[in-house]
């Protein structure tokens, strides 16, 4: 998109125009390189969602987890990842998590990343599914969820938008709607955010506001 006040009126580009031509090349860049046939496919079912959950171990991780002194527990995060669910939540969409595990990593994790909806040691994660929708007044469908393994099948089925990451078990990489090309705890929940965000029309006004 042309800003008609970007204009050189001499022989050179100005520096407006060059910043201009190099977000839209980006943007266009990014169009070749990450549409898939899965991604268009999901498009109609992204441009819906109001919410998205997520699992943490899998997801969120790469399901590693390191015990260490006192049977503290560690946790590998992507920086990408957390800055995809803040670019999510500019474009309007809450995000939140639903673990059977409970972690004190977890839970600064979700702090620093301001979730708004954030439950622990939850086992049977469909009771907490049913709150939410409750509390927030969403329909199914305006909710995603992305899991990876049987313990997520609950939600998965009932989510209008249902994805998984790329070293998924198969059961469930058979009953979503999306697979990512990332793996979990490796731009995979990145790689979700941008489906939704695109499928909202808001890529490029989100990727003006940071290419300036």
């Amino acid at each position: 998109m042309t800003d008609p006040e970007c204009t050189g009126g001499g022989d050179y580009p100005s520096d407006c125009e060059i910043t201009q031509g190099l977000r839209q090349r980006a943007l266009d860049r990014a169009g070749r390189q990450g549409r898939s046939y899965a991604w268009k496919n999901a498009m109609g079912r992204a441009a819906a969602v109001k919410l998205l959950l997520l699992d943490v171990d899998g997801v969120l991780t790469d399901s590693t987890i390191v015990y260490g002194p006192q049977g503290y527990e560690m946790k590998a995060f992507s920086t990408r990842d957390g800055f995809g669910i803040r670019l999510l939540r500019e474009a309007g969409v809450e995000t939140g998590l639903i673990t059977a595990r409970q972690s004190e990593t977890v839970r600064r994790r979700a702090d620093d990343l301001g979730l708004r909806h954030v439950y622990q040691g939850q086992g049977e994660k469909i009771q907490v599914w049913r709150q939410i929708l409750a509390a927030e007044k969403l329909a199914p469908e305006q909710v995603a969820y992305m899991g990876d393994d049987w313990l997520d099948l609950p939600l998965l089925l009932r989510a209008g938008l249902a994805a998984t990451v790329a070293d998924a078990v198969a059961e469930v990489k058979e009953t979503v709607h999306y697979v990512t090309r990332q793996p979990g705890g490796r731009g995979a929940v990145r790689e979700l955010c941008e489906l939704i965000i695109d499928a909202r029309g808001q890529r490029e006004e989100l990727f003006a506001s940071y290419a300036r």
